[in-house]
């Protein structure tokens, strides 16, 4: 059966990932934001959508200044028209003035690579940060690319099923970013529904 092939091809892939790294990545995350860093989250595709969702977590309940280029799309697509796609991550995050105190998390499958030319949007953009003293974290899948070559902590979504590659890592980035907003090193708040559960909030009638 399918689904029982999906779900244990997805729990084998969760087993496999790198605890060690997932925890690097907590207290990378941690130290941008207690220096005062900004942080500042990309992906294309779906993993656009899983930068966006993840910027708002890492705001309510982690207290970070955080900001995902992919949700402005007027700004998106005019950089696109007239910087071409390689310099829609790195002219925006040279319009914020990336800093060395900020930090970059990057959702991606593969991870950017140079040659051959794959993702050259997020390369560049980490390119930028690395220039600039910035912290580079990541969640990707594969071997990790460019975004695992060059950054400071990452955690990899191991390949288990060469025919489920994308749905497994972007199912398992979503896991895995959520563990890192409920990581005692990043968490500031509860999100609502723990906050109910433990009695902290009452429903209203």
């Amino acid at each position: 059966m399918f689904t029982d092939h999906f779900f244990d091809v997805a729990a084998r892939a969760m087993a496999a990932i790198d605890r060690a790294a997932v925890e690097a990545m907590a207290f990378a995350l941690a130290k941008v934001r207690d220096q005062g860093g900004r942080l500042f989250l990309i992906g294309v595709g779906g993993s656009a959508g899983h930068a966006s969702h993840a910027t708002n977590d890492f705001r309510k309940i982690c207290g970070f200044e955080a900001y995902c280029p992919t949700d402005n799309v007027s700004e998106l697509t005019a950089r696109i028209n007239d910087e071409g796609w390689e310099g829609t991550f790195s002219t925006w995050l040279q319009s914020s003035r990336l800093r060395a105190e900020d930090g970059l998390l990057i959702f991606s499958v593969g991870g950017g690579s140079l040659n051959p030319p794959v993702s050259a949007n997020i390369v560049r953009a980490i390119e930028l940060a690395k220039a600039r003293g910035a912290t580079v974290t990541g969640i990707v899948g594969r071997n990790g690319g460019f975004t695992a070559q060059m950054a400071d902590a990452c955690v990899i979504i191991p390949t288990v099923d060469d025919q489920l590659i994308t749905p497994i890592v972007e199912g398992l980035a979503a896991v895995v970013w959520h563990l890192l907003v409920s990581h005692p090193a990043l968490s500031v708040s509860k999100g609502h529904w723990e906050q109910i559960a433990a009695g902290t909030v009452k429903v209203p009638a």
